[in-house]
Formats: structure tokens, C-alpha cells, sequence
């Protein structure tokens, strides 16, 4: 037997069996239990992995591999989330097609994931830049379109001025562009749009289906903000125009003191002849404009505004005149850019009313609204507000919608925070958009047989100035005739968004090579849903929601048979730097988990990526922690040579077997990777301890531990004259009766502190085990000339004895 345990011998030979034997390449028996696990494809950039990327891989890993284990035919395949804007800006700066560059990164992210050993279906690779795959997301957006859930309007977008680009929300921080910190600007675009917002009460509903740690559903309700209450009709003082608003709370109308409308509210144009301050409105706007919703929305900036000289608004409940102001925190997008403000009862209103004086009326019985903190009163009793003084919240809720409806200014509606989405990118490493433009018929979808439209060769991918498509320029590409009356037509030259790729690659992977369609219903009927999925947390609100849409469309059409594409949805905490910090080539903390491969092996990675911590949460990287790790692997390694050639289990360590068995069997199941792994190096102590380890008990062992280690428990299972592979063998079962102990170690405490340790039997009696703790030493020196007044037994854990 080899004395020296070598990784890197041992890690590349069994990777080339497990290869040429289709050690992990799906089943086709489909009378057997199936399980889809799934992570996120990662973005394939030219740093390739870090050391954070390996952690829910290895993961998924450990729940495919028990799986095969268990009897299950096992999806679990990888791929790629290639286009997107870093690729193009990179081939911009250095003249390589983005094609090249893409293909670079993923033949480096193949090697380096392999190189882990992971337990992927290669067959099942899939690539959002393919044209084999984006013909079915073209596909899939004709069917949108055809339903009427896409459509092309104007809006604001984030603009920015270097990459010239509109940018997400997300994407703006500190009103400059994440990727490239130049100014960021809010300019008006015709936009392709996706109607997500049908779909919001499914979206919010179908979360009590699935499986979802509670934040993750938190996120999703929280992004779509359902909110039940009353549109209400503020009249313009001297005007037939009304500003109408959306409130929550109708009940607090008769607080509404001042009105704040949004900085880009068409009202301020429509009667800017009238406004005496039009000036100060207007460079109000344009700082508002430099701001992302985020930055205008975030409750704990400096409240800014400006009062509108020349109109004001009637509160519709008592008559009274109020002002109208404009700020940034009020968005045109949401609701109908215009609020009516209550500071007594919410937070923004109290503190912009304090900031500007103005009046703050309790309606609400609950507290002292002049305090340094306003009264946010969903109790209570109504007060200073005629009609519904005296009236409980609930009760005040319904007799002002009812007042409201009979004069004809108010009504019940349920609102959303969600917008529609905006599909459109006005770059060149996109899939294109497969629709013409004709004077005559409109937008006119592509023949579904001239599937894929495929990106036209450019010699420059540089955006436009004026903020069109690259492909704009194309003329002979743009310049086409109508599907529909032959007309001439121009083609679409926005791409579609990075997220459209990434909305529905978790069903191409179970029929990856289908030319008929997306996926084969028989194949989509046995898969779906996914069982578990797993990815960052900064995914479980739009990737998620995006994800969801698409597959409760297709369910919609009958294309897919679950209504939710996901059965359970976990997430994973980061790797910091060994600084506390995030990972980044700027901050020179990146580990590059090739590195530690060549040094430590593959299975000393994975051991550590599941050892470093609880897996929701973020870890700091210790290379002294990955040397601990190589420890215990060399452990594991020299148990070969404590070998007795026994099949069972020792009577010594058969309960401790046991006990194992059950501890990694669960904590693989709830992702306490680290615990499980803490629970097989105790076990390997104890063979250490004894100096010996049965050939039952070994193997054991290595089947528990392959998840984590591989390559490892595949070169001892040789190595010890087993047959066959560890893949093809059986998870271990534990017996629950062998799992308890005969004996267990209490504490015996004088006076409430410990002063010893007893090993006793679990059946026996408090006189026993009393008589027992008075014959030890310490235990006798402590009560010697002292009265007992009482003995308190715990049973199985604390024996404490009083004394005076």
C-alpha cells in the first residue's frame, strides 16, 4: 500500500475514471425516485474562480452525491450565465470579440471546476451565448409578446455616462455606476418592458408552496410590497385637476397636512407658467435625477425639499388648504408619484415635517407626536377627525372608504410596490431581440422557424452616443421586410437583459439537447421541480422573482407541469478575506482556489469550504484552517494501516458508529456541513484512541465522508481491496436503539458549582448514584462536618448537593 498520501497523484487519476466511466451522467430508468439539485451557474469572467465559488458547489455536491447513494437518479449539471456587459466591456478595451472572450473564460472555469472533483453531468452544459439556447429564450420571449407581457413604452432610466448603458437600481450606488464610478443621470428611453406585475399576487401567494428559508420569502414579498388601501382625490385649489394618491392608512386623512409629489410629476410642468419658484423645482430635479431610487427611497437620508409656490391642494375630508411640496423620496413609478403626508403617524412625513415646519396633527390616539419620534399608531382610537373620532382603527378604516366611495373621491385599491420589468439593453453582447418594426403593422414577431436571430459580426461593439444599440449601426442587418405584409421593416436593436438567459436555464438542463423544443414534456413532467436550489443571497429577490415569472408563465400555457420551479430554495454565506473583508483584486485578498489545490489537494479545499463555518454565514478564510483540514485528511489516510480485518463494528465503538451515522445523515440534510464534519474527525480520534479501526468500520467511514472527500475515500476503497466504487454503494443506516448510550458522565456540583465528574448507568437510582458521588474524594472533603439540606438530581445530567 502506498505510504504517502499524494493529492495531486490521487485527485487527477480518479477524475479520469470517473469520466471515462459516466460515474455521475443521468440515469434514464425513470421508474426510479429522481432528485434535481441545482446551483446557480456562475457568470464566467476572465479572473475565473475564487475561493467563494467553490462553497455552495461543494454543498450541492454532498446532497447529490448522498443521493446517488440513497437510490436516487441524480440531476445536477452546470453551466454558464455568459453574456453580459463586463464581457463586452472588456473586449471593447482590448479589440477581442466577445465570442473569444467568453470562450476563454469557460474552457479556464471547466478546468478549474473539474479539478474540484464536483459531481456535475457534463453532457448537460449549458450556455446562455449558444445560439441552440438562446433560439428557446427568443422563443419564450415571442410567447410574452404574443400574450400581450411585452410591450415598448417610454420611461426614466439610470443612465450612465461612461458606459453608456441603462443601469438597475442595484447598480447605482452613490448616484455613480458601480462598474465603472462615473456619473450616473436619469434619461428618458423607449424600453422594452416585461408585464411581471400580473403576476404579483401569484408571485406573493405561491410562496406558502415551497420551501424557502424565511428571509428569502421576506425578500420576494417585501420587492413586490402588496399593500391593501385607498386611492383618494385631492383637489387643486382653484382647479377642476385633482392629484390623486394612494394611501394605506385612509383612516389618518384628516392628519394629512401637506401633499408631496414627485420631483418629475407632470403636474409641475403642465402649470409652470403659474409656479413662481419653477427655477428652484427644476434644479431640484435635475440633483433628483442623479440619485437611484434606492438612494431617494433609503429611510435614513436627509430629508430635502421644495415647496411649490402657486398651487395647493384641498384635504377632501375637512376642506383645508394645504401645501404642495416636491422630494426626491417620492417616485413617480411607484403608486401615482404623489402622497398625501401625515407626519404624525409616519416616519418619513414626521421627519420632513419637522425638518420644514410644518403642522403635525395626531389623529390617532397613541402618544406625544411632539417627541423626538413620531406616533406610528396602527391601534388605537381615532381622534381629531370629526366623523370617526372614537372609532377603532379597523372600524375607521371602513367608514371612511365607505364616506369616500359615496362622494365619488376615493376608492379601495391593492397596490404594489413591484414595477414592470424593463427588458431592454442598448448594447451588443445580448440576445437579440426577435421582432421587426413596420410602419404599417407595428412590431411584428419573427417567423419562430427563422430561430435563432443570431447577433450580426460588428468590428466595433463601442454604444452609441446618443444611447442606441451598437446594432443600430448595422444597416444590413437592420433593414428587413415584414413577416407579416412585406412591407420594409427594421429590426429591433436593443438585446435582451443578462437576467433573460438566467430566467429559465434550470429547464433546459433536463433536455439540454431537445431542437424541437425548450424541453421534452415527458422529461419536464419527471424533473420538475427542481428539489433543492441554492445561491447568494443578493439572488433571492430578482433572480428569484424573474426565475419564477417565467416558469409560472410557461406553467400558464401549459408548457411546464408545477406552478413554482423550485421546491426549496437555501442560501450561503461568503468567504471574506483573511482580513474581514470581501474578497477583490483592490483590496488584494483574493485566494485563488487553484492555488490551494496544488498545495493542499481538491479534498482538503472542499473539507475546509464546509468546515470554515454555519454555511448561511459569512467566514473569513484561514489558511491555518486549511492546514488542519490537510491534517485530518493525512488521519484519514494512515486508518489504513490501523486496519483489522473485521467486517462488523467493535462492541467498543458501536454506539459511537452509530451515533455518527445518524449526525452526518442529518446535518448533510440542514447544511450544517461543519458539525458533520466536527462529528467524523471525533469519530477518527476515537480509532486513533483505541489504535485500531475495523475493515466495517473504516468503510463506514469513507462512505460517510465521500461527499465531502471524493478522491480520498475512492483511492482508500481501493487501496483496502473493496469492489467496485464508493459512488455505487449504499448510504450507511443507523439503528436509533444503538444510537443511546449505556452510560453517561454527569456533573456533580456542590452548592451549584462542579466539583466532579461520575460516569453512571442511565437506569440507575438517585440512592445509587448518590452514593457513588459521596465516595469521591473532592466530593467527600467538600461536605466532611457539613449538613446536607437537600440533594437536587437531575437525571442523566446534574447531581447537586446543599450543604450548610
Amino acid at each position: 500500500m502506498s505510504e504517502y498520501y499524494s493529492p495531486s497523484d490521487i485527485e487527477k487519476k480518479w477524475q479520469k475514471i470517473w469520466e471515462k466511466e459516466e460515474a455521475f451522467k443521468v440515469g434514464t430508468d425513470k421508474s426510479k425516485p429522481k432528485y434535481y439539485a441545482l446551483v446557480e451557474f456562475p457568470y464566467p469572467s476572465g479572473q475565473g474562480l475564487h475561493v467563494g465559488h467553490p462553497r455552495p458547489y461543494t454543498a450541492l455536491d454532498i446532497i447529490a452525491r448522498k443521493r446517488r447513494l440513497e437510490g436516487y437518479n441524480v440531476l445536477y449539471p452546470m453551466g454558464w450565465d455568459a453574456f453580459g456587459l463586463p464581457t463586452e466591456n472588456y473586449a471593447i478595451k482590448n479589440h477581442i470579440h466577445p465570442k473569444i472572450v467568453t470562450k476563454r473564460n469557460i474552457e479556464n472555469f471547466t478546468k478549474q471546476l473539474k479539478a474540484l472533483g464536483y459531481s456535475f453531468d457534463w453532457d448537460r452544459e449549458v450556455n446562455t451565448t449558444d445560439p441552440n439556447y438562446f433560439k428557446w429564450t427568443q422563443w419564450i420571449f415571442l410567447q410574452l409578446f404574443k400574450k400581450g407581457l411585452a410591450y415598448k413604452t417610454e420611461m426614466p432610466i439610470n443612465w450612465c455616462t461612461s458606459c453608456k448603458v441603462g443601469l438597475a437600481n442595484e447598480e447605482v450606488v452613490g448616484g455613480v455606476c458601480e462598474r465603472c464610478g462615473s456619473e450616473v443621470v436619469r434619461k428618458v428611453k423607449s424600453q422594452w418592458m416585461l408585464k411581471i406585475t400580473e403576476y404579483a399576487d401569484k408571485l406573493i401567494d405561491d410562496l406558502d408552496m415551497v420551501d424557502y428559508v424565511d428571509k428569502i420569502k421576506v425578500s420576494q414579498v417585501n420587492w413586490i410590497g402588496r399593500s391593501v388601501g385607498a386611492e383618494v382625490d385631492f383637489k387643486i385649489a382653484g382647479k377642476e385637476e385633482s392629484l390623486r394618491i394612494f394611501t394605506t392608512r385612509p383612516d389618518t386623512l384628516f392628519g394629512a397636512t401637506y401633499m408631496v409629489i414627485s420631483p418629475e410629476h407632470p403636474l409641475i410642468d403642465k402649470y409652470k407658467d403659474e409656479i413662481e419658484n419653477y427655477d428652484a423645482l427644476m434644479n431640484y430635479r435635475e440633483q433628483a435625477a442623479k440619485k437611484s431610487d434606492f438612494e431617494r427611497t433609503e429611510l435614513v437620508k436627509d430629508k430635502t425639499g421644495v415647496c411649490i409656490d402657486g398651487l395647493s391642494a384641498i384635504n377632501p375630508v375637512n376642506g383645508k388648504e394645504i401645501p404642495i411640496w416636491i422630494s426626491d423620496y417620492v417616485l413617480m413609478t411607484y403608486g401615482t408619484g404623489a402622497i398625501m403626508a401625515v407626519p404624525a403617524h409616519d416616519e418619513r412625513d414626521w421627519e420632513f415635517a419637522k425638518k420644514f415646519n410644518l403642522p403635525i396633527v395626531e389623529v390617532v390616539a397613541g402618544g406625544n407626536v411632539n417627541e423626538a419620534a413620531f406616533t406610528n399608531t396602527t391601534t388605537g382610537k381615532l381622534v381629531n377627525s370629526d366623523f370617526l373620532n372614537g372609532l377603532e382603527v379597523a372600524e375607521a378604516k371602513v367608514k371612511i372608504l365607505e364616506w369616500l366611495n359615496k362622494k365619488g373621491i376615493g376608492t379601495k385599491k391593492v397596490n404594489y410596490k413591484l414595477r414592470d420589468w424593463v427588458f431592454s439593453r442598448q448594447r451588443y453582447w445580448g440576445e437579440p431581440i426577435p421582432l421587426v418594426h413596420c410602419d404599417t403593422c407595428g412590431y411584428v414577431p419573427i417567423p419562430e422557424s427563422e430561430l435563432p436571430l443570431m447577433l450580426p459580426e460588428v468590428e466595433s461593439y463601442e454604444p452609441t452616443d446618443n444611447g442606441e444599440s451598437p446594432l443600430a449601426k448595422m444597416t444590413d442587418w437592420v433593414e428587413t421586410t415584414c413577416p407579416q405584409c412585406g412591407g420594409k421593416a427594421h429590426r429591433e436593436t436593443d438585446t435582451m437583459p443578462q437576467w433573460a438567459g438566467s430566467s429559465w436555464y434550470f429547464l433546459r438542463y433536463i433536455d439540454p439537447h431537445n431542437q424541437e423544443a425548450f424541453a421534452s414534456k415527458e422529461e419536464l413532467d419527471y424533473w420538475l421541480p427542481v428539489d433543492w436550489y441554492n445561491g447568494g443571497m443578493e439572488h433571492t429577490t430578482l433572480h428569484l422573482l424573474y426565475s419564477r415569472f417565467w416558469h409560472k408563465f410557461l406553467y400558464d400555457q401549459g408548457l411546464v407541469s408545477t406552478p413554482e420551479p423550485y421546491k426549496k430554495r437555501t442560501s450561503h454565506g461568503m468567504i471574506l478575506g483573511e482580513n474581514n473583508e470581501k474578497m477583490s483584486k483592490s483590496r488584494g485578498n483574493v485566494v485563488n482556489p487553484d492555488d490551494i489545490i496544488n498545495e493542499f489537494g481538491a479534498d482538503t479545499l472542499r473539507t475546509y469550504e464546509m468546515f470554515i463555518g454555519a454555511f448561511d454565514l459569512s467566514a473569513a478564510w484561514s489558511q491555518e484552517g486549511v492546514k488542519g483540514c490537510r491534517r485530518f485528511m493525512d488521519r484519514v489516510w494512515k486508518l489504513k494501516d490501523m486496519m483489522k480485518d473485521e467486517a462488523g463494528y467493535s462492541a467498543e465503538l458501536e454506539t459511537k458508529m452509530h451515533q455518527t451515522i445518524k449526525k452526518v445523515s442529518l446535518d448533510y440534510e440542514n447544511m450544517k456541513y461543519n458539525t458533520a464534519i466536527a462529528a467524523m474527525m471525533s469519530l477518527v480520534n476515537e480509532f486513533y484512541r483505541i489504535g485500531s479501526v475495523t475493515r466495517g468500520e473504516f468503510k463506514t467511514l469513507l462512505v460517510l465522508l465521500n461527499p465531502v472527500a471524493p478522491h480520498i475515500t475512492e483511492e482508500l476503497w481501493e487501496l483496502i481491496g473493496e469492489q467496485g466504487r464508493i459512488y455505487q454503494q449504499t448510504w450507511p443506516v443507523f439503528d436509533e436503539e444503538k444510537t443511546i448510550e449505556d452510560t453517561v458522565e454527569i456533573a456533580v456540583q456542590i452548592n451549584g458549582k462542579v466539583k466532579a465528574n461520575l460516569a453512571i448507568s442511565l437506569d440507575e437510582k438517585q440512592e445509587e448514584v448518590e452514593a457513588k458521588a459521596k465516595s469521591i474524594d473532592s466530593i467527600k472533603a467538600a461536605i466532611e462536618g457539613k449538613n446536607i439540606v437537600k440533594v437536587i438530581y437531575v437525571p442523566g445530567r446534574i447531581l447537586n448537593i446543599v450543604v450548610k
